[in-house]
């Protein structure tokens, strides 16, 4: 956990982003034109940790997929250590592909089955061509001690892992390439309540030890209330209210903020509860 300074460079600078897909009808042929997410603009400093909450269907995770650059936003700025990514080239963009991570809410589907662990986690490293094979085994495993899984199970394949298990499997994928931000989105929401919370310290010791700045796209806010430094609110695609969590937490100024954080436990039981390290 870090306080937020406006001395310290941004990370992340998302200036005007919006996002649109086009779906077709089946009867008539027509192409209709479905807004995801207009005119959004965030700014996210070091090691610092995001909260994007808001109900399904907000644009949250279309949002998640244009800041990896999985997908290219309609328009827009979008900003990393000072460079705009949408400007630059494929052969350009490479070393940014590596600082921006994704990890996806359900492992199971994100993970190939045909896999080990050891090779699902040095996939990434392949893919760059990083390393001999031999080092990119090696990394692999010294990944799978730093989130909690026995090196001796870098034989097995996903389905022999448990959902918590399956999810530090994706997170040490996400470690590989030693990103700079990581976005989890909705990586928590399918865990029970006991791996939330070691996942949740899991993350708060990586984001200590490798300095990592975090998104958390969510829409449990108990949750992500108690890991958070800052929270944006999205409603019908527009981000309505940005402010430091426990700002947040004592006063909302929209409408749709207020109805949503209505019937939250106090700010001083959340607060009390924040269980992640200060990052000095």
């Amino acid at each position: 956990m870090c306080t937020p300074s406006t001395e310290t460079p941004a990370l992340l600078v998302a200036r005007g982003l919006s996002q649109q897909y086009r779906k077709t009808n089946l009867f008539s042929g027509s192409v209709l034109a479905v807004p995801a997410f207009e005119d959004v603009s965030l700014v996210l400093h070091r090691r610092t940790t995001l909260a994007l909450v808001g109900e399904s269907g907000v644009g949250k995770s279309s949002l998640a997929r244009c800041l990896t650059l999985l997908e290219k936003p309609l328009r827009g700025e979008l900003l990393f250590e000072g460079q705009n990514l949408l400007k630059l080239s494929k052969d350009e963009l490479l070393p940014f592909r590596r600082a921006i991570q994704l990890v996806f809410q359900d492992p199971t589907s994100s993970l190939n089955p045909r896999l080990t662990a050891a090779e699902i986690i040095a996939e990434p490293l392949l893919v760059q061509r990083e390393g001999a094979s031999g080092l990119r085994h090696q990394r692999a495993l010294q990944l799978m001690g730093q989130v909690g899984l026995p090196m001796k199970w870098s034989d097995k394949r996903p389905l022999e892992f448990s959902g918590g298990q399956r999810q530090r499997l994706a997170i040490a994928r996400a470690l590989a390439l030693r990103p700079s931000l990581i976005i989890f989105d909705e990586a928590l929401s399918n865990l029970d309540i006991e791996s939330q919370e070691l996942i949740l310290r899991l993350l708060a010791d990586l984001q200590s030890e490798h300095r990592l700045t975090y998104i958390h796209v969510s829409h449990d806010l108990q949750l992500v209330s108690r890991i958070a430094d800052e929270c944006a609110v999205m409603h019908q695609g527009r981000i309505v209210e940005h402010k430091p969590i426990a700002r947040l937490l004592e006063h909302q100024d929209d409408p749709y903020t207020r109805e949503l954080f209505a019937g939250m436990s106090s700010v001083e039981s959340i607060l009390k509860n924040r269980f992640a390290e200060v990052v000095p």
